[in-house]
């Protein structure tokens, strides 16, 4: 995207990656829920969120440690003009699917206009920029683009293909669970029982196995993954041995809680994992399109009321800072207080249209880490009454005199969520605000968010150092009615909309981070999500027989990471 690729056009492997670990062993990993769909392309269905990094690949693949940087996987060479409105990928010729068929032309031409039309809608953005796609010559396919978008020829390198074939006369979108998509990576689907577990076996005659991508990876020859009802059952398992490796998200319990007979004994290992990827977003996120949360005052109300430092010590021993930007823990993040010229330049023109704060600086409040959070709730009083609420008869009412009251949705089996959600309710009862907690089944969870029907509910944003096409989908304008996309907030804003216009276009590194603080100062001042914790190292604990690289690298504990690059040593 930005300068030139670290590698050399003959590196052999990854640089953080044991290019001779050995291929053996099995692992089991655990997941909470169940499934129902075993296409992970679709919108129907609830499915298992690892399948698509382990049995599909790309034309193309990301380097662990360069953000901006791609290799090829299923592209032997790549052509592309210095304006970028079209690339070339020649194909290797030995590609192959797991059943040994070669993967064409065909395939990658299918694949992009399926995903782009009836797979799911996260995949339709980019099959609506693209012009035409087309073999140009023997194993060489063509896209040119009707847009004027730099990051396009990355896109396109990293979406799935899939076998055209198998598809001949059945219902993509709607597939049964037994229609699982046939792909070219190195582990298949062998064996599954619906809801509980999902069993990944590594090719022995795995295709790319030679290709320098790819080595040191994809090292275990059988990857189990077991569905638990909620956490603390997965986390007994794993206690007791039938899982293999857990990830821990919070401090106070990777401090605390493993100390378990096969920890004391050596049997299990923990391992923390320095990483450089931006915080991401983690928080309770307010649906903007219906009241009371379309009022930013409102929403700043709630912020306001969530006792972060007490709920922050109660969870986690007060070990993990609060996340304070979408880009927290990198370059990307927005500085604090006004911001500089470049920002200042590409969000004037929306000044008077933004919330308060998103040039002067928006912060989020803290308090003194008592329980009463009294300083907060006075705020979050005084907002509420500036957007025409009074109290009458212990309850919060509007103007027409109906009760301020929401419900927090949640999964089944989040405990954690559901105890913050117990001490946050406990503050908006002393404002007269009456709000429930709903809980549903994993797939009734799925359908709900995916259709935006709920108040407020828990929200998991990751985002990484090369934000591009995808922040449309996240909180661009034309998402918020879009069924299935990830804008769960809703948000409908021309000053969010340019910045990431101006971040797709921005032609070197220096513009393409002021237009990515720019987007940060807009969501942030937003006021859209409750932000929670960041988790700025990654804690796995496993079994001591899993090995892995002492290189680790810039997104050392993402889901290319472990299981990808580890090994089993007995």
């Amino acid at each position: 995207m930005y300068g030139e690729p670290a590698l050399p056009p003959d590196f052999v492997s990854l640089p953080y990656v044991n290019a001779a670990a050995p291929k053996t062993g099995r692992i089991v990993l655990g997941n909470t829920g169940g499934f129902d769909s075993l296409n992970p392309f679709v919108f129907k269905g609830t499915k298992p969120w690892q399948l698509p990094f382990l049995t599909h690949e790309t034309l193309m693949g990301r380097s662990l440690d360069e953000p901006f940087t791609l290799y090829g996987l299923l592209a032997e060479s790549i052509e592309v003009p210095d304006n970028r409105k079209w690339i070339e990928f020649k194909l290797r010729d030995d590609a192959r699917f797991a059943d040994g068929t070669p993967l064409t032309v065909k395939d990658v031409i299918w694949s992009f206009k399926t995903l782009g039309t009836k797979g799911h809608p996260k995949y339709h953005g980019l099959w609506n920029q693209i012009e035409t796609i087309e073999e140009t010559k023997p194993g060489h396919v063509r896209m040119t683009f009707n847009t004027d978008n730099r990051e396009l020829v990355m896109l396109v390198g990293l979406r799935p293909i899939l076998k055209a074939a198998q598809w001949d006369g059945k219902d993509f979108a709607n597939a049964a669970l037994n229609d699982i998509p046939v792909g070219s990576g190195p582990y298949s689907v062998t064996d599954f029982e619906a809801g509980r577990f999902v069993q990944l076996t590594r090719n022995p005659d795995y295709w790319g196995k030679d290709v320098p991508f790819v080595q040191g990876t994809h090292n275990f020859d059988a990857i189990r993954i077991d569905f638990y009802g909620d956490g603390d059952v997965l986390r007994e398992g794993f206690k007791a041995g039938q899982i293999s490796a857990v990830r821990e998200f919070n401090a106070e319990t990777w401090a605390r809680s493993y100390d378990f007979p096969r920890a004391q004994s050596g049997d299990v290992v923990k391992t923390e994992i320095p990483h450089q990827k931006p915080s991401g977003m983690t928080g309770f996120v307010m649906n903007t399109r219906k009241a009371p949360f379309d009022d930013w005052r409102v929403r700043e109300a709630m912020i306001q009321a969530f006792n972060f430092e007490y709920i922050n010590d109660t969870f986690t021993g007060g070990a993990q800072p609060r996340i304070t930007s979408y880009f927290s823990n990198s370059a990307l993040a927005m500085k604090p207080g006004k911001a500089d010229a470049d920002v200042t330049k590409l969000l004037a023109p929306f000044s008077g249209s933004m919330p308060p704060d998103a040039i002067s600086g928006y912060t989020l409040p803290a308090s003194d880490g008592s329980l009463r959070n009294r300083k907060g709730l006075r705020r979050a009083m005084k907002l509420l009454a500036q957007a025409g609420y009074t109290v009458d008869g212990g309850m919060m009412r509007d103007a027409s005199g109906t009760p301020l009251r929401f419900s927090i949705l949640l999964p089944k089996g989040s405990t954690e969520n559901a105890g913050i959600a117990d001490i946050y309710i406990g503050a908006l009862k002393r404002l007269g605000i009456e709000v429930t907690i709903e809980t549903v089944d994993d797939a009734q969870f799925v359908e709900r968010t995916g259709s935006f029907a709920f108040d407020m509910t828990h929200f998991r944003r990751a985002l990484s150092l090369s934000p591009g096409n995808e922040q449309r989908f996240y909180w661009g304008s034309a998402a918020a009615s879009q069924d299935g996309s990830r804008n769960l907030m809703g948000v409908q804003s021309p000053a969010i909309d340019a910045m990431i216009d101006s971040m797709l276009a921005a032609p070197d590194q220096q513009q393409f981070n002021a237009a990515v603080r720019a987007l940060d100062r807009s969501l942030m001042a937003g006021r859209y999500v409750i932000p929670f914790w960041s988790f700025t190292t990654g804690r796995i604990a496993h079994m001591r027989e899993m090995k892995r690289p002492d290189v680790i690298p810039a997104y050392g504990d993402g889901p290319s990471y472990m299981p990808h690059v580890w090994w089993w040593q007995p």
